[in-house]
């Protein structure tokens, strides 16, 4: 018996001794840093004292219109009905419309003074040594009373070949004679047609019935002259 409690009082003696060592010789192990780092919070910046909320319970201020008007400049905005719109449509019958009045005109179909040639025609210079020519001319376009002068200038002296010469379908012929040198002729629109400007067409022959020019004059206007001059060699 006194056996078993000298054990039991061994143990205890050196079980106190044991923590009172271990106890004594202990040391925290700190934690190991892992370079991880929290960002700060910015700071809240103060509201300026000039910017204030609106106060909805206030009546908004009325403002009059402007008195500025100015008479000839149209508003901005107008509820009034206007016919300002382009209709493309308009402008592509617009120019058929013209096209159409205009090939009426050059056909002698349709009179129309925008389209008039108000100037003389210059058919240039013909050199032969023919002694006589023969001019044939007639109403190209509709039958509408065209009428003709012709003069022959030789010298600057005028000589009429033909005078108030009506054009219809049939050829009319005017013969000029010839002087040595510089020869000018002149047919002149004496009218305008009924349906149109004074248009006709000519052929030129020399006397062995060899054609030197053929052209036409078209639309022309009352006075205008289609000219040319005739160099005798």
């Amino acid at each position: 018996m006194k056996q078993i409690l000298l054990v039991i009082i061994m143990c205890i003696t050196i079980n106190s001794y044991s923590q009172t060592e271990f106890s004594s010789k202990f040391k925290v192990i700190p934690p190991l840093d892992t370079g991880i780092k929290t960002k700060k919070a910015a700071p809240i910046k103060a509201v300026p004292q000039d910017i204030l909320a609106p106060n909805i319970f206030k009546k908004p201020e009325s403002k009059l219109p402007s008195t500025n008007f100015k008479i000839g400049e149209p508003d901005a905005i107008s509820m009034i009905q206007t016919n300002n719109f382009i209709n493309p449509g308009d402008q592509v019958r617009d120019k058929m419309n013209k096209n159409i009045n205009k090939s009426l005109v050059n056909n002698g179909l349709k009179e129309d003074a925008s389209y008039l040639n108000v100037k003389d025609l210059n058919f240039g210079v013909i050199r032969t040594k023919s002694k006589t020519l023969m001019i044939r001319v007639r109403d190209y376009g509709a039958i509408d009373g065209d009428l003709i002068k012709a003069t022959i200038i030789y010298n600057y002296k005028n000589t009429i070949l033909a005078n108030n010469l009506y054009l219809d379908t049939n050829f009319k012929d005017i013969k000029i004679e010839l002087q040595d040198g510089i020869n000018d002729l002149e047919l002149e629109a004496l009218n305008r047609g009924a349906l149109g400007g004074n248009t006709g067409a000519f052929y030129i022959y020399d006397e062995d019935g060899k054609m030197l020019l053929s052209d036409l004059w078209n639309n022309f206007d009352t006075g205008v002259k289609s000219k040319f001059t005739f160099i005798k060699e």
